[in-house]
């Protein structure tokens, strides 16, 4: 992925402002893309969610930690199954992330178990990368990105004839870079079955809430919303 692509959200101040100027606060996906099967995904037999969370150099803090933080607190609705986290990277080790946060990796692509959610944000990534999520891919419930991680998942092929959507400033490139994605501009997260895309930085917050809404029910993410003392509504579908 080029560097520029996520070094360019290290600096999230003003982001929401941004929005709210552009009149994309709290608007939803098309009709077609907010269409998913009834029914939930299926938490595995020991209750374990395995959510890995890939890292690399330049990984914005708010694209890994909103979906993380969500997550973890699902556990305190006390649903039937809780969201298991782990990072992974191209190596085990320390990661420099946005902002000079240093964040450990704790496995490589090699060596991480297969995980039931990925969550991609803006970070720098290879071709090794891309091998590791179109190996995990075939077995994960869902492999979702947060910001220009979507460039990554586009990359994987993951999004080949499908919807999506990115950072406001990089629709236009998103849409240049890969004709075959058509890419809705304004919602918060669009999603598929088995894949989906959040807008910028804070917006994966919404659609963490909206997975843990898939595992787990509504009431379980309302009350997850609650504990962390989230206001916003971008995940209601």
């Amino acid at each position: 992925m080029n560097r520029r692509r996520f070094t360019t959200f290290a600096v999230g101040a003003g982001v929401a402002g941004t929005l709210a100027a552009l009149g994309l606060e709290g608007s939803r996906a098309e009709p077609e893309t907010a269409v998913l099967p009834d029914r939930p995904l299926p938490v595995p037999a020991d209750g374990f969610i395995r959510t890995a969370v890939a890292i690399g150099p330049g990984a914005n803090v708010i694209d890994l930690s909103g979906p993380w933080e969500v997550f973890q607190d699902a556990a305190i609705a006390q649903a039937a199954g809780q969201f298991e986290l782990f990072t992974v990277a191209e190596s085990r080790g320390v990661v420099d992330a946005s902002g000079g946060l240093r964040i450990a990796a704790a496995y490589s692509y090699e060596t991480a178990p297969q995980p039931n959610v990925v969550v991609v944000p803006a970070h720098g990534t290879s071709e090794r990368t891309l091998a590791w999520l179109r190996g995990v891919s075939r077995r994960a419930d869902l492999v979702m990105s947060v910001c220009t991680g979507a460039f990554a998942v586009a990359e994987a092929g993951l999004l080949d004839g499908r919807t999506a959507t990115t950072h406001h400033e990089s629709w236009d490139a998103l849409e240049q870079s890969f004709p075959s994605i058509r890419v809705l501009r304004g919602p918060r997260f669009v999603e598929h079955e088995h894949v989906a895309t959040a807008g910028g930085l804070s917006s994966g917050i919404d659609l963490a809430l909206r997975v843990v809404e898939r595992y787990f029910g509504r009431e379980v993410a309302q009350t997850t919303a609650a504990y962390l003392e989230y206001q916003g509504t971008g995940w209601l579908v």
